[in-house]
């Protein structure tokens, strides 16, 4: 399958090799528990600050990187000598401050590196499925099981869906939008119907939704997302569980899971021509993604070959469809050109 628009190679000059890759990692929440993944172990990568306004959290997280000086600000960190934002213009600003500074902005997207799903990419790119005839991710958010979450984190996310940026859609969403344009190549049109649950006063989620996509290469997919708070998902991270499924004229194939373990079956399975294959052997221990979309980073860094996934204006063209999802819901569920948006 030929992809346009976004999936390029992008090429800089390679960093001395002597030279150690010094990393600050902004934000030590839940998460940071796999991210720091990428730079455990490593000889030619240093830890060198740790930031985060919790001052009981950034003691913590320093007791285990000794080595890496604290700051609770970034203002702090940048005096002493970031993800992409919510919103375009904030977006083009810091793709811009980044251009006239001559230094390398990456947005990293960490089930780009989900050895499942990077399986799935190659039988779509070499055809094993055949043409493919369109696509269904499914995602089902619940309030039972997985690992513990500052309630801290979710304050930002409630702040954010009370501006239009839903938990689900936007902050989770964010990555079924970019597996889709990783998979499929630019989307040229969204369609969605965005619901609203309040889980408790004040507190909303924005489920159940459903999204349709048209993408320029013809290839249409549709995204389903469901709240069930009862819902058991057993996890050792987010009680989520997700699945994608790719059908072709020959066959189909199907990711099982991603943070959960809803299905307690292979990750991978292919049907095509009467068969149906498992694969049992992938690494499909979710952590494992951030490690692999940590180390992609540092060997990009160091040789400036390949796709960054995501530069920053790939990284803009998942943003705008996010907003498009957003923007096609307000208007009752018409169609929104994502690169229209201004």
């Amino acid at each position: 399958m030929t992809r346009t628009g976004p999936h390029v190679a992008a090429a800089r000059p390679p960093l001395d090799p002597a030279q150690a890759i010094r990393v600050a990692v902004v934000g030590l929440g839940r998460v940071f528990d796999l991210n720091i993944r990428a730079y455990e172990g490593l000889d030619d990568t240093e830890v060198v600050a740790l930031v985060d306004p919790d001052e009981e959290r950034l003691a913590e997280r320093s007791a285990a990187w000794p080595g890496a000086k604290p700051f609770t600000s970034i203002e702090a960190l940048a005096a002493s000598g970031v993800t992409m934002c919510v919103e375009l213009d904030e977006a083009t600003a810091m793709t811009e401050a980044a251009a006239r500074a001559n230094v390398a902005l990456r947005i990293t997207d960490n089930y780009l590196f989900f050895e499942p799903l990077r399986r799935l990419r190659e039988l779509v790119d070499d055809g094993e499925l055949g043409d493919v005839a369109g696509y269904h991710m499914k995602m089902v958010a619940s309030g039972r099981g997985g690992w513990d979450v500052p309630w801290d984190a979710f304050e930002r996310q409630f702040a954010l869906a009370r501006r239009g940026r839903g938990i689900l859609l936007f902050d989770d969403g964010w990555h079924k939008v970019s597996t889709a344009l990783w998979l499929f190549g630019p989307i040229t049109e969204v369609r969605a119907w965005v619901g609203t649950t309040e889980v408790a006063p004040g507190l909303p989620v924005d489920a159940p939704s459903m999204v349709a996509f048209e993408h320029e290469s013809g290839v249409r997919g549709v995204w389903d997302v469901t709240l069930a708070v009862d819902l058991h998902l057993p996890s050792d991270y987010y009680a989520c569980d997700e699945r994608f499924e790719v059908t072709g004229r020959r066959g189909f194939a199907r990711v099982n899971r991603c943070t959960a373990r809803g299905l307690q079956q292979p990750s991978l399975e292919v049907y095509r021509d009467g068969e149906l294959r498992q694969f049992h052997a992938l690494d499909d221990d979710w952590a494992s993604s951030f490690r692999d979309a940590g180390r992609h980073w540092l060997t990009w860094l160091r040789t400036g070959v390949g796709p960054m996934w995501w530069s920053p204006d790939e990284a803009m063209r998942v943003l705008r469809v996010t907003l498009a999802i957003a923007e096609s819901s307000e208007r009752g569920g018409v169609g929104v050109r994502p690169d229209e948006l201004s």
